[in-house]
């Protein structure tokens, strides 16, 4: 460590080195100006919207932009800590101990005082890094708390990160996430659920609310869903029709037509039967219009009863401290505990290779290569309607391996929520990263879906038991994630890596899209095995 800080400089005891550029050396900032009060303008906020009616991620054609000059500013680390009071005095002379000292016992100790000392000072951010400081948002999204600390490669790759979302997908980093939450565009992270006497009027209005916009969300997806139906069916209906229009000569009597033909008789049929299908899909439409005023009402009820209560508040300073804190633990079950923790950015913990970083272009695209390969990933059922929910995917600057789901959804509104999910910004493999994140998706939504029951029922339910059949110790979600990540890369090429009961549970409950499954059958017996019961299920209709 010693080492590498000295290729930047001498230490002497205000670390005037390393608080300028690797090739101009500044002078150490003004302490009264470093820790006073900073009040500049609120920045704009990029608003959010979501769209459930997206079939598929966008094409990416921009992996970078213009870099931005601000990661080359010599006084970035100054503006960083200005206003930031004592806790940037803590932060500034832990990094002081923790670069100068030779003894691993002290610098570990020093180490995770900075961790703890760090988090702190992101507390402090969530309260200031919208009043006009870009350098105080970029340590909040990447960590980026000292340039010296990282190379010039690598400072150069993260100015060049494309900072806006301009994908519009539910992609965000930390930053961005922490706007969304201040603006009320989404709700905060879930917590351990308060007790009933902590809850006020305002948070259990608020639930309602979510619950009635849930309600009515899902009836008007059930409605979308039968008009659908119907149109299908009026369309076969008129081509029914026509087709019994459509009349041949009869040959014994000149001017007049034949009978109706063997085809035609079937259509008679198909339209008898057309018939009751519209008319029972009729009713289901009528009820499920019944249901959405109903929904409506409610709805409108509640906020009524809001708008007398005063409104909803935005998110204040306790909310977003508290975000922060549910952000640490996304990163600490990202990075887990025998990985690095430390939560700003030093050079010799990862690469100036855009590539391998958990940009969100990164991201988006690891995500569209696992549902091509397992496409019901991002389904969510509900009350027959399937609709393709993206989670909210937010993009931490950590050092772990393992993306994680924080939550399926929304224990308010299940029908229609989008999930939770951490990616980590610098791990060794991004797609391995997001592989694990959305196994980890896959096996809490199976989870919920079969409620108390999952240790019997669906993929969870058969996953658990084959791991009690084979006495296996450890946590089976764990095992399931690994497992997982086996099915999407390398079963998906052939290559037999899974137990054979395993992989006949994923081939049932994780299906690949039917073109693989017809490639498949011809690499090896045992996917040719799976693809004959395929048929007999098919053939039987109990798939």
């Amino acid at each position: 460590m010693n080492d590498r800080v000295r290729e930047s400089g001498d230490i002497d005891p205000e670390i005037a080195d390393l608080l300028g550029d690797d090739t101009s050396p500044v002078s150490i900032p003004d302490f009264s100006d470093l820790f006073g009060d900073d009040s500049a303008p609120a920045a704009p906020v990029n608003e959010q919207t979501e769209d459930l009616s997206k079939k598929a991620f966008p094409s990416i054609l921009s992996w970078d932009q213009d870099p931005d000059p601000a990661f080359f500013e010599k006084n970035y680390y100054s503006k960083v800590l200005t206003g930031e009071g004592e806790l940037a005095q803590r932060v500034h002379t832990l990094l002081q101990k923790f670069l100068k000292t030779e003894d691993p016992q002290e610098r570990g100790v020093y180490r995770q005082r900075l961790v703890n000392a760090w988090w702190e000072l992101a507390r402090s951010l969530s309260s200031s890094y919208q009043h006009g400081c870009s350098e105080k948002r970029w340590a909040l999204r990447f960590g980026y708390l000292l340039p010296t600390l990282v190379s010039p490669d690598q400072r150069k790759m993260l100015s060049k990160v494309i900072q806006n979302n301009t994908l519009d997908e539910p992609v965000h980093y930390a930053d961005e996430w922490l706007d969304l939450v201040l603006h009320g565009e989404v709700n905060p992270l879930a917590t351990d659920e308060l007790k009933p006497s902590q809850v006020n009027d305002k948070s259990k209005a608020k639930a309602q609310l979510e619950k009635a916009k849930g309600n009515k969300e899902a009836n008007l997806s059930v409605l979308k869903n039968l008009q659908s139906r119907r149109n299908e069916l009026e369309a076969d209906l008129k081509a029914q029709a026509n087709a019994l229009t459509i009349h041949a000569p009869n040959h014994m009597v000149p001017g007049l037509t034949a009978t109706y033909t063997p085809e035609q008789k079937i259509s008679l049929t198909r339209i008898s039967e057309l018939v009751r299908n519209l008319s029972k899909t009729d009713r289901e439409i009528q009820l499920n219009y019944d249901r959405f005023k109903d929904a409506n009402a409610e709805l409108g009820k509640i906020d009524s009863r809001i708008e007398q209560m005063g409104g909803l508040d935005k998110a204040d300073k306790g909310a977003m401290e508290s975000e922060i804190d549910s952000l640490r633990q996304m990163a600490k079950l990202c990075v887990g505990r025998q990985g690095n923790h430390l939560p700003f950015l030093m050079k010799s913990f990862f690469t100036p290779n855009m590539d391998m970083m958990g940009t969100r272009e990164n991201v988006i695209r690891a995500m569209d290569q696992v549902e091509q390969v397992d496409p019901g990933v991002f389904q969510r059922t509900f009350r027959q309607k399937s609709n393709r929910i993206v989670p909210h995917v937010i993009i931490l600057a950590c050092y772990g391996d393992k993306g994680i789901c924080w939550e399926p959804f929304e224990r308010f509104n299940r029908s229609t929520s989008r999930g939770r999910v951490a990616i980590p910004m610098f791990p060794k493999n991004i797609k391995l990263a997001v592989i694990n994140a959305l196994g980890d998706l896959r096996w809490n939504v199976a989870k919920e879906k079969a409620a108390h029951y999952w240790m019997e029922e669906g993929l969870t339910g058969h996953y658990y038991q084959w791991f009690s059949s084979k006495k296996l110790r450890g946590d089976v979600r764990l095992r399931f994630l690994d497992d997982y990540a086996l099915w999407v890369t390398k079963e998906v090429e052939g290559v037999q890596k899974l137990d054979k009961d395993v992989r006949g549970i994923f081939w049932r409950h994780i299906p690949f899209p039917q073109p693989i499954k017809d490639t498949l059958r011809n690499r090896g017996f045992v996917y040719n095995e799976l693809f004959k019961k395929d048929m007999n299920r098919a053939a039987s209709d109990g798939y």
